[in-house]
């Protein structure tokens, strides 16, 4: 049994992971917004925080930020929300956050990363020394034919803090290959900072061709400024 902070300003999903986190048998603070999660933050010492990222007071990330540069990130946290783009997910994970649930979340989905983060236990060291997975070891898909992929977070040589990204294999090819590959250059846009050019020598394409490729995947060209140098 852990204690588990959960900190979202919307009063129906507290009580869902409150719920769903109590049935398995964890003891569950809840906050709705910055001011009381830090007070359950000194109070309780939780062994993993659910974190959500718009929030009326303080968001999610500047409070893990805050956590993060005091000495106060002792704990995995784990980001939510159901409209951050993939720079914010790519921003929290650089700070400190372990991984991050987009809404809706699946039951599934939540006690999985709760039971990543539990093994992972206390935060000793900043997320830039966690080491990668070796490249050619693969994980196996779940009965459900889901594939969760963790995507380093900046120059592949350089080890980094890792995004869970998941994946649904029981689908038409064409659909899921175009999931992987919007995923593929969201991920490359945020760590390019938005150029093209540099993404499309990263990613071996012709900048005409690049442009057209994101276009017809449906990636937000106007989101974080994209550049053309």
């Amino acid at each position: 049994m852990a204690n588990i902070l959960v900190v979202d300003d919307e009063h129906g999903i507290r009580d869902l992971l409150w719920e769903i986190l109590n049935d398995e048998g964890h003891q569950v603070e809840l906050a709705e917004n910055a001011a009381q999660a830090r007070a359950a933050r000194l109070r309780e010492q939780p062994d993993l925080v659910l974190l959500d990222i718009w929030m009326p007071d303080t968001d999610g990330v500047t409070l893990l930020k805050e956590w993060s540069t005091t000495g106060q990130l002792g704990m995995p946290v784990i980001m939510m929300s159901g409209h951050a783009t993939i720079d914010t997910a790519v921003e929290a994970t650089k700070i400190g956050a372990l991984a991050f649930l987009e809404k809706p979340i699946t039951m599934q989905k939540l006690l999985k990363a709760v039971e990543q983060g539990l093994a992972r236990g206390p935060v000793r060291r900043p997320p830039a020394a966690v080491e990668l997975p070796m490249r050619d070891t693969q994980p196996a898909p779940s009965q459900h034919g889901l594939v969760p992929v963790q995507v380093p977070i900046g120059q592949p040589s350089v080890q980094g803090p890792l995004v869970n990204q998941t994946f649904f294999l029981d689908k038409p090819l064409r659909e899921a290959r175009d999931e992987f590959e919007k995923a593929y250059f969201e991920f490359h846009l945020a760590c390019e900072n938005g150029s093209m050019t540099r993404v499309a020598e990263k990613t071996g394409l012709e900048r005409t061709h690049l442009y057209r490729k994101l276009k017809q995947l449906g990636v937000d060209l106007s989101r974080g400024k994209r550049i053309l140098a």
